[in-house]
């Protein structure tokens, strides 16, 4: 089962890489920066189930190692404007990024699986990738807002 979870994993992260690295190619919208956490937060219907319960512990380490991987993500994702509209500005740092924290997740999954219940294990994941995503996104939309109001004034709405 630990084998499907990284395979699954790992495909997931490569998908990731590659649409972050043609979204640089198009505009950016509040819609894109807003609707991915909360098209995720489905994922928490899994709490619904005994086995992905957790511990409080288990919950504050999950998030703080989230936000703390998602500081990673935030200093490496910026805006230009280009053509009269808001992109994301490619960084090459952001693909070792990518690439290291999958390392970090995998190695992580393989020690603690043999002390931790799968699907418990799978509830921290969750949580810790939810934990990274939105603080990441978060600082997304307070910087596209930023540059919007910079180049197109307040009463411009923005593209959404």
């Amino acid at each position: 089962m630990i084998y499907i979870s990284s395979a699954v994993a790992l495909i997931m992260a490569i998908t990731v890489l590659i649409v972050r690295l043609k979204a640089t190619k198009k505009p950016v919208s509040l819609k894109k920066i807003v609707l991915p956490p909360i098209f995720m937060s489905t994922g928490a219907l899994m709490f619904l189930f005994p086995m992905f319960r957790l511990t409080g512990l288990e919950v504050l380490e999950a998030v703080l190692v989230g936000m703390l991987f998602s500081i990673f993500l935030i200093k490496t994702s910026n805006f230009e404007v280009r053509n009269n509209e808001i992109y994301m500005k490619r960084s090459k740092a952001f693909a070792y990024i990518l690439i290291g924290l999958l390392i970090v997740r995998l190695v992580a999954k393989w020690l603690l699986s043999t002390s931790i219940d799968v699907g418990q294990l799978g509830g921290m994941f969750f949580l810790l990738a939810y934990a990274m995503i939105v603080p990441w996104r978060i600082s997304m939309y307070l910087q596209y807002r930023k540059i919007h109001n910079e180049h197109f004034g307040n009463g411009k709405v923005a593209k959404v």
